[in-house]
């Protein structure tokens, strides 16, 4: 979706983009990367608002590479 714009499951394209947000004790959309939330990789969310489906993205190449190099490859 967030390439196309457009939902792969219905081809709306009535989408909705909510940015990535780090709260109080880790809540919000992010990924934690170390022990505080200034750490944390936010994570933007895609949301087709005629079906409900969503995509998450992480934005930057940078922060990609952060959670590379803390979590193991699948």
């Amino acid at each position: 979706m967030k390439l196309s714009n457009k939902c792969p499951k219905c081809d709306s394209e009535d989408l909705i983009r909510i940015p990535g947000q780090v709260g109080a004790h880790g809540s919000g959309n992010n990924i934690s990367v170390g022990f505080t939330t200034f750490s944390s990789i936010k994570v933007t969310r895609y949301l087709c608002s005629q079906c409900g489906f969503t995509e998450e993205w992480i934005d930057s190449k940078g922060d990609i590479d952060k959670l590379a190099n803390k979590y193991s490859r699948y």
